[in-house]
């Protein structure tokens, strides 16, 4: 299941207890970030069984575009993780939204 920029933005802006995961590359982390846990692809799909997460807490993935955060997404959620949400379109969807709100 997908979250979009604007509900993310809101819900982040409220304070809403959410469960970040940014699967980038560390790299790509200290960049630009959100906050959350940097957990890149590649480890979370090594140790999928070493994850201590709540399996109902909802856990938003993100990336740079929504691509890798879906693979994540989908592997959770066939290891028995039952809210899981993907950021669709990634953060570049809500540099966008920020763009697009700072021009009106």
């Amino acid at each position: 299941m997908d979250i979009s920029a604007v509900e993310f933005s809101l819900r982040y802006q409220n304070g809403d207890a959410l469960l970040i995961i940014d699967v980038r590359e560390p790299l790509e982390f200290q960049t630009f970030n959100l906050g959350g846990s940097n957990i890149p692809l590649g480890l979370l799909l090594r140790d999928i069984e070493d994850l201590d997460f709540v399996k109902d807490k909802e856990i938003v993935l993100i990336c740079q575009r929504g691509l890798r955060s879906e693979t994540a997404r989908r592997v959770l959620s066939r290891n028995g993780y039952t809210n899981v949400r993907n950021l669709f379109g990634g953060l570049l969807a809500i540099q966008k939204l920020k763009t697009k709100l700072l021009t009106k």
